[in-house]
C-alpha cells in the first residue's frame, strides 16, 4: 500500500507532477498572476479515438479511451481493465482503512463529561465542532452522490466515490454516536448549522458552488461547464474537506493529546486518516481532469480559484474565533490564522497553483497524529492495525 500524503507534508499529488508551476511568475497584490492557458478558446478533446467515433459497446475496451468527462463512448460499467491506476489505489487505501464508530469505547469520555473537569469553553469548542462535522459531512455526502457521480464517465474513479460516500456515512454515523453516547441534544447539535452563524457560513459558502451544477440542464458538454464543474470540485475537495475540517481535527485532537475525550479524538484521528485519502482523491480528480481538458486552465478560473481560497480562509478564521474567543487549550486566534494559511498554501501548490500567505504550521504534531495503529481486543484476540477482510493481522 502506498504512503499517505498528510497536510502538511511538502509533496505533489499524483496527476499534477507534470506540470506544478515554479515560483517564477509575477505577482500582482500579493497573488501570483495565473498562466493563461495554450488555446483556451479551443473545444474540449474528443474523448474517445482520434475522431471521437462511437464504439460498439460489445467490444473489449482501451483503456487509453476511458476519460473521467464526457466518455460515452466507454461502457462505464467496465471496471478493467484501469486506466487511472491512482483512482484505485485511493480506494483500495479506503477499503483497508474502514472502521466503524461502535468499535470505539466511550465509556471514560461520557464520565468525564458528566464530572466537573470540563470547564465551559472547553464544553463549547467540543459542542461546537460537533455541530458543524455533523452536517459538513453530510453536505460532503450529498455533492458526491447529486453532483458529482454523475458527470464523472470513468469506471475506476466511480468506484471510489462510491466507497467516499460510504465513508461520509459512516462520520455522520460518528457524530450520532457521540451525541447519543454524551447524552447531548441532537436537534442542537444537527441544527447547529441554521442556528450558528460561523457554521451557517461556511456551509452556505460551499453549498452556493453545487448549485450551477446540481441543475438539471447542467453539464460539462462545454469549456464552462467543465470549469464549473472544476469548481465545485475544489469547494468540496479542496475548501470543505481541506481546509474547513482541519481547525476543528486541531481542537478535538488538542484535548486527545491531553488524555482527555478519548474516545471522540480516536473516532476523529479516523476521521482524519479518512479524510486524507479523500483530499487526495480529490486533488487527482481535478488535476487530471485539468491535463485532459487544458482550455479550461484559463486565467480568470485560476483567478477565481485564488477568490473562493481567500474567502475560504476568512470563514475558517471566524470560525476558529468562535470556538476559542478567549483561548483554550493552548489554541487560540492567531496560531489558527497561521495555520489556515500554511494549509491553504499547500492546497493551492497541489493544484498547480502557487502559495500566496508563507505562513508556518504552528501544530507540527498534525502530521504525526494521523499515522494510528488500531488496537482493538475482540474475543481474547487482539487485531493489530485494524483492517478488513484479507487485510487483517492477527496476534495470538
Amino acid at each position: 500500500m502506498s504512503k499517505l500524503i498528510f497536510e502538511d507534508e511538502d509533496v505533489k499529488s499524483h496527476a499534477n507532477m507534470d506540470y506544478i508551476q515554479n515560483g517564477g511568475h509575477a505577482q500582482q497584490n500579493g497573488i501570483p498572476a495565473p498562466v493563461e492557458a495554450e488555446n483556451a478558446d479551443m473545444p474540449s478533446a474528443l474523448c474517445c479515438g482520434a475522431t471521437g467515433e462511437a464504439y460498439d459497446l460489445t467490444k473489449r475496451i482501451n483503456p487509453e479511451d476511458k476519460r473521467l468527462l464526457n466518455c460515452r463512448q466507454v461502457d462505464v460499467n467496465q471496471l478493467m481493465p484501469l486506466k487511472y491506476e491512482w483512482a484505485w489505489e485511493h480506494y483500495l487505501n479506503g477499503c483497508a482503512n474502514h472502521w466503524m464508530p461502535t468499535e470505539v469505547p466511550m465509556q471514560r469520555d461520557i464520565e468525564l463529561w458528566r464530572s466537573n473537569a470540563l470547564n465551559e469553553a472547553e464544553r463549547k469548542v467540543i459542542l461546537r465542532n460537533l455541530g458543524f462535522f455533523s452536517t459538513g459531512e453530510s453536505l460532503v455526502g450529498n455533492n458526491i452522490v447529486l453532483a458529482i457521480f454523475k458527470h464523472i464517465t470513468n469506471s475506476e474513479a466511480r468506484q471510489y466515490l462510491l466507497r467516499q460516500a460510504f465513508e461520509e456515512a459512516i462520520h455522520t454515523h460518528t457524530f450520532h454516536y457521540i451525541v447519543e453516547s454524551l447524552g447531548l441534544n441532537a436537534r442542537e447539535v444537527f441544527n447547529m448549522y441554521h442556528e450558528v452563524a460561523s457554521i451557517e457560513g461556511k456551509d452556505k459558502f460551499v453549498m452556493e458552488l453545487t448549485e450551477d451544477v446540481l441543475d438539471p440542464n447542467f453539464t460539462t458538454q462545454s469549456i464552462e461547464g467543465i470549469q464549473k464543474f472544476v469548481k465545485n470540485l475544489i469547494g468540496f475537495y479542496v475548501i470543505m474537506e481541506g481546509i474547513f475540517f482541519y481547525s476543528g481535527f486541531v481542537m478535538i485532537l488538542s484535548f486527545h493529546r491531553q488524555n482527555r475525550m478519548t474516545g471522540i479524538g480516536e473516532q476523529f484521528q479516523y476521521i482524519l486518516r479518512d479524510e486524507t485519502i479523500h483530499l487526495n482523491f480529490g486533488i487527482d480528480l481535478i488535476n487530471t481532469i485539468k491535463l485532459e481538458n487544458p482550455e479550461i486552465w484559463t486565467t480568470e478560473l485560476q483567478r477565481d480559484i485564488y477568490d473562493l481560497i481567500h474567502e475560504a480562509v476568512e470563514y475558517e478564521v471566524i470560525y476558529a474565533r468562535d470556538c476559542v474567543p478567549d483561548g483554550v487549550l493552548g489554541l487560540n486566534e492567531d496560531l489558527f490564522r497561521e495555520y489556515v494559511q500554511f494549509i491553504a498554501d499547500r492546497r493551492l501548490e497541489r493544484i498547480g497553483l502557487q502559495a500566496v500567505y508563507g505562513s508556518k504550521n504552528p501544530f507540527p504534531w498534525m502530521g504525526e497524529t494521523i499515522d494510528i495503529a488500531k488496537e482493538k481486543n475482540f474475543f481474547e484476540t487482539r487485531v493489530t492495525d485494524y483492517q478488513s477482510a484479507g487485510s487483517l493481522q492477527w496476534d495470538d
